[in-house]
């Protein structure tokens, strides 16, 4: 195959991580121009490559997310001049918090509520065609988070428009996240402190999650896709949910892993997103080892200004139902995603108030078991937009449809990827690594990298398949 094919096949489009022109075009340019030049020219020559990262599939929201850095780099200079409890500071706030919701919610939920209306009142109201901007959900609530903790005191003020265009753009995680408060990178954002070892093992880190996105969630994907939409068989909507599962799991750890490894190699460092989520034996922990950006950001500036845990049972079971609606809200315009963070507000109120005590007692495989499937059930939900597919999909799971032998076939040949997806997603190659590193054969990692670098770059020239599921939110 031509080179240029594959050239043109891959710059249509957003960039993303797993493209080939990200990979041998884009992030040596930017390792090399950073590298080279003074310190003080790095962030500027950040901001004006996170910004073509950007452009390369969303030149006319590039405005937009430039004009969101300007309203909230000047929301964050009007704050403190109003001193901390007064009108004038919380009104500053507020417009800021309103603008920052009123862009976000015109972008991604103008349609859904219009067709709402619609339904609800018999109007026929025009729905207009809005696209949604790539990762407008991840920079906004980045951009609320400075703002809210300016209000707070938590942090000074940026003063160079520069340096907090650089925090809201800077292309590692720019359109999935993790999300990165300010706090956390102020000071790399002035002076960043770049090692060998520390470049060196945010390569490392960037191999795993592209491994994990290209040689297990792409492949997942296949499955579930083939499962849940085509056949029609209880076999194949459990194998399905179970596909979608680990797909979601890898897709996104795997953005993660590989935007935390280049933060390592730019010199900044970006807290954890993941954390095993899947050997967790409660909901509870589910959700303090699953996006943990995500979680802590409702935590600390929803769940806990509503008043949290503290005024009594009946406004804590409020204020879980208010964030886990507003948490299924921010994951995509439609009845499917309210109806999932309902869902996980139904069982995190069960969990605490009325079965807890009771699963406490249960051996520990037991209780991971039930949370696991707990998990897979919610992600059905979450795959599935359409109503109708989803009661289809609910319909299958439990009741007895044979599945032809061809379906059968098919799954069995992705059994081998999803026995090494299960291991993946446990705590026990993490562990072996640790070892690893610490006897005489350390030098078996690099050629294990290398090898899965190698796998990796040949899966991406022979497949279309390449999306990543949280570009959309």
């Amino acid at each position: 195959m031509s080179v240029f094919p594959v050239f043109n096949r891959f710059c249509e489009g957003i960039m993303v991580f797993s493209d080939l022109i990200f990979l041998f075009f884009f992030l040596p340019a930017v390792l090399l121009v950073t590298k080279l030049s003074p310190a003080a020219w790095r962030n500027t020559e950040l901001l004006l490559f996170s910004l073509l990262f950007y452009a390369w599939g969303e030149p006319v929201y590039v405005l937009l997310m430039l004009a969101v850095i300007l309203m909230n780099y000047l929301a964050g200079l009007i704050v403190p001049r109003f001193s901390p409890g007064t009108r004038g500071r919380k009104a500053a706030l507020a417009a800021a918090i309103v603008l920052n919701l009123a862009v976000l919610g015109y972008f991604k939920y103008t349609g859904f509520f219009l067709e709402g209306l619609n339904r609800l009142t018999g109007s026929r109201i025009s729905v207009p065609e809005i696209v949604l901007p790539i990762g407008i959900s991840f920079y906004i609530f980045q951009s609320m988070s400075y703002v809210i903790d300016v209000y707070r005191g938590q942090v000074e003020p940026q003063r160079n428009p520069l340096l907090f265009g650089t925090y809201v753009s800077l292309f590692p995680q720019l359109i999935a996240g993790p999300i990165v408060r300010y706090r956390d990178i102020a000071a790399e954002l002035l002076e960043r402190k770049e090692t060998r070892g520390a470049f060196a093992a945010g390569i490392v880190r960037f191999v795993y999650g592209l491994a994990k996105k290209v040689l297990i969630a792409n492949q997942m994907g296949f499955l579930t896709d083939r499962m849940l939409l085509t056949e029609t068989g209880t076999l194949s909507a459990w194998v399905g949910m179970a596909a979608y599962t680990m797909q979601i799991y890898f897709d996104f750890s795997g953005y993660s892993d590989m935007a935390i490894g280049l933060g390592r190699m730019l010199g900044f460092h970006f807290r954890e997103n993941f954390e095993h989520p899947y050997v967790s034996r409660s909901v509870t922990e589910f959700w303090r080892r699953w996006h943990m950006s995500l979680s802590s950001w409702f935590r600390e500036y929803v769940y806990i200004p509503l008043g949290g845990n503290r005024k009594g049972p009946a406004r804590q079971v409020l204020n879980l139902l208010i964030v886990w609606a507003l948490t299924g809200l921010w994951h995509g315009a439609a009845a499917n995603f309210i109806l999932w963070g309902l869902y996980y507000a139904a069982l995190l109120i069960l969990e605490k108030f009325v079965f807890g005590r009771f699963t406490a007692r249960l051996p520990g495989f037991l209780r991971q078991l039930l949370t696991l499937l707990a998990v897979a059930f919610g992600w059905g939900i979450f795959y599935h937009t359409d109503f109708g597919l989803w009661q289809s999909f609910v319909s299958r799971l439990f009741s007895i449809r044979p599945d032809p032998a061809k379906t059968l076939r098919f799954a069995a040949a992705y059994l081998p990827t999803f026995l090494i997806a299960c291991i993946a997603a446990s705590e026990a190659p993490q562990a072996a690594l640790r070892k690893l590193r610490r006897g005489a054969f350390s030098w078996v990692e690099t050629l294990f990298l290398v090898l899965l670098f190698i796998l990796c770059t040949a899966a991406l020239v022979n497949q279309s398949y390449n999306p990543f599921i949280y570009f959309r939110f």
